[in-house]
C-alpha cells in the first residue's frame, strides 16, 4: 500500500525558514519523480517543485528561495524553504505519480 506522509509544517514569521518532509512507502522510491505542490485558500493547487533524474524544476515564485531533495536510502523527499513570505501560506502536498500525501499546514505571518 502505497503512503506518503509530510511533516514539518508550522506558524513562522516572514523571512523564517522551515524544512518540510515527505516519508514515503509501498513502491520503489528511488526510481520515481517526486514533487510538492500547494494550495491556498481558495486558491487552485499549484507545483512547487520536483525532482527527477534530470534535476530540479522550481515554481518562478519560490526559485531560489526553495530547495528540493531527497534522501534514497530513507525513502524521503524534503523541502527545504527559505525567506518565506505570506504568500507562501499554503497546505504542502507531497505527490507520487496520482497519490497524494494528506498535507502539511505552512502559515507565514507576523
Amino acid at each position: 500500500q502505497v503512503q506518503l506522509v509530510e511533516s514539518g509544517g508550522g506558524l513562522v514569521r516572514p523571512g523564517e525558514s522551515l524544512r518540510l518532509s515527505c516519508v514515503a512507502s509501498g513502491f520503489t522510491f528511488w526510481r520515481y519523480e517526486m514533487s510538492w505542490y500547494r494550495q491556498a485558500p481558495g486558491k487552485e493547487r499549484e507545483l512547487v517543485a520536483l525532482i527527477n533524474g534530470h534535476g530540479e524544476t522550481y515554481a518562478d515564485s519560490v526559485k531560489g528561495r526553495f530547495t528540493i531533495s531527497r534522501d534514497n536510502a530513507k525513502n524521503t523527499l524534503y523541502l527545504q524553504m527559505r525567506f518565506l513570505k505570506p504568500e507562501d501560506t499554503a497546505i504542502y502536498y507531497c505527490r507520487w505519480t496520482n497519490t497524494w500525501g494528506q498535507g502539511t499546514q505552512v502559515t507565514v505571518s507576523s
